[in-house]
């Protein structure tokens, strides 16, 4: 460290001594960072873990949707069995959960290795709109899973206007609440990953 004829010190060197510094103990953020981690990159893990855990609740909910019982119909007592497998939307619905799941577990392996191991929580940008481009591809299928299963539902609900089909769901009300539940879930999905998709465009405009 040099000084000069009054005794302060040299620019250079006070620039060469804060990054040596910085280096030492880590970025300085602003109180931008959470235990050691960026508060974005620990909001990109939560948000993934939920909806984890939400689309694989809605898929693992939908299958347990099955139930055997009686409607009263034109004055007979007629035995009916509904399961989740006998609808194409339900199908639907838990084929799409089923691999939002799978897509937000791979997200979440990478995204805490990235932060135990340090590397930028998205390694490129190209990653980074693959990432936004499946995010969103992946949303508008959870809505449209969503929506599909709600129309049976609500016709399940009703029955048909101006005919004698009944509500099934009154004999049939756990299966129904299963549907509602797996249905729920299905849209809170579709909402973390539009949250998602909010994340990939900060980091890409950051970037």
């Amino acid at each position: 460290m040099t000084r000069n004829n009054n005794g302060s010190r040299n620019g250079v060197d006070v620039v060469i001594e804060l990054t040596e510094t910085r280096a030492d103990g880590g970025p300085r953020n602003g109180g931008q960072e959470v235990a050691g981690y960026r508060k974005s990159d620990v909001m990109h893990v939560l948000i993934r873990w939920l909806c984890m855990l939400t689309s694989m609740g809605g898929m693992l909910v939908m299958i347990t949707a099955k139930q055997a019982s009686t409607i009263s119909l034109y004055g007979f007592d007629i035995p009916v069995d509904s399961q989740w497998s006998f609808s194409d939307s339900f199908e639907y619905l838990v084929g799409v959960c089923g691999v939002v799941a799978f897509h937000s577990l791979v997200q979440l392996v990478g995204k805490l290795r990235g932060m135990l191991s340090k590397p930028p929580i998205i390694p490129s940008r190209n990653q980074a709109w693959l990432i936004f481009a499946a995010d969103q591809m992946f949303a508008y299928a959870m809505m449209s899973a969503g929506s599909a299963a709600s129309g049976v539902t609500n016709l399940n609900r009703t029955g048909i206007r101006h005919s004698d089909l009944p509500d099934f769901c009154k004999p049939l009300h756990s299966f129904c609440d299963h549907v509602a539940v797996a249905i729920a879930l299905t849209f809170f999905s579709c909402f973390l990953l539009a949250v998602s998709v909010v994340l990939d465009v900060a980091w890409l405009s950051e970037h």
